[in-house]
């Protein structure tokens, strides 16, 4: 029988239940040891974000005075840094979790050689660190909406939904990445000139709008288009999501997230014989 069949696509949500006490465990390790040994500790988790925010306002909205979308008649002086700020929530997640997945399996070689480990719940742990540190850039966000008075919008109670396939997606491609990880080591250095490139290739510097309509289509297979103009859509300009392109979105978030659970199950016996 095909390994695609004998795996149970709830088996992507099963795992994380079964070892959440395990998986939990090594998130806030994970967490803590980014600011071990530093003076401020995790508040750095806030300062970091709450600097760069004050950084994007300064010199793109006061400076420059930069609009997203060159054509908008929108004279909120802090509209592009908000726009941007936001974009990079998105984008340095999905960078922090890719970027790390090539060297999970490698980095680990004691939990592959001499104990019996859940091998799979480690990109889940690399995914909740940078959701967390995502979820603090969030709170900044929310926080200076507050000061400068911009409107909360009750679309806002839709971004959760937004939010939930992204990650299942960086979750499938975090499977893939470990276990290609562990037979080509080259995959790492790739990855990085990819990201360098998602960063342009994305919406966070400027709008979808503000592309040439022939262009506009290419924009949107990168994975991060969609996400980054929907949560834009319901936390700052107060407009609903669109639904039909997120049962789409859902559909291939699912489907990856269950695909790389299954490559990363039929590659695992090798692991050990490589490393």
């Amino acid at each position: 029988m095909p390994l695609l069949l004998k795996i149970n696509p709830l088996n992507i949500f099963l795992s994380l239940w079964r070892h959440r006490p395990l998986i939990l465990q090594l998130s806030q390790r994970e967490i803590a040891g980014r600011y071990r040994g530093s003076f401020l500790g995790l508040l750095w988790s806030f300062i970091t974000p709450l600097l760069m925010l004050a950084i994007y306002t300064f010199v793109f909205s006061i400076v420059f005075k930069v609009r997203i979308d060159p054509g908008s008649i929108d004279d909120d002086r802090f509209a592009f840094a908000l726009a941007l700020f936001s974009g990079l929530i998105f984008y340095n997640f999905f960078s922090e979790c890719l970027s790390r997945s090539p060297g999970l399996i490698v980095g680990n070689v004691n939990y592959v050689k001499k104990i019996i480990f859940p091998l799979e719940i480690l990109p889940w742990v690399t995914v909740i660190s940078a959701l967390f540190h995502a979820c603090t850039s969030f709170i900044i966000l929310l926080l200076f909406l507050l000061i400068i008075e911009h409107p909360f919008h009750w679309t806002l109670i839709y971004l959760p939904i937004i939010v939930f396939p992204f990650v299942l997606l960086t979750l499938g491609l975090s499977w893939f990445l470990a276990s290609i990880g562990v037979f080509v080591r080259d995959i790492g250095q790739f990855i990085g000139l990819i990201l360098t490139a998602l960063l342009f290739m994305s919406p966070i510097f400027y709008s979808a709008a503000a592309l040439p309509e022939a262009l506009r289509d290419y924009l949107f297979l990168n994975p991060l288009t969609f996400i980054i103009e929907q949560a834009r859509a319901v936390l700052l300009y107060g407009q609903g999501p669109d639904w039909p392109g997120l049962l789409v979105y859902y559909a291939i978030a699912l489907s990856t997230a269950y695909a790389g659970l299954v490559w990363f199950e039929k590659t695992r016996k090798g692991f050990a014989d490589v490393l």
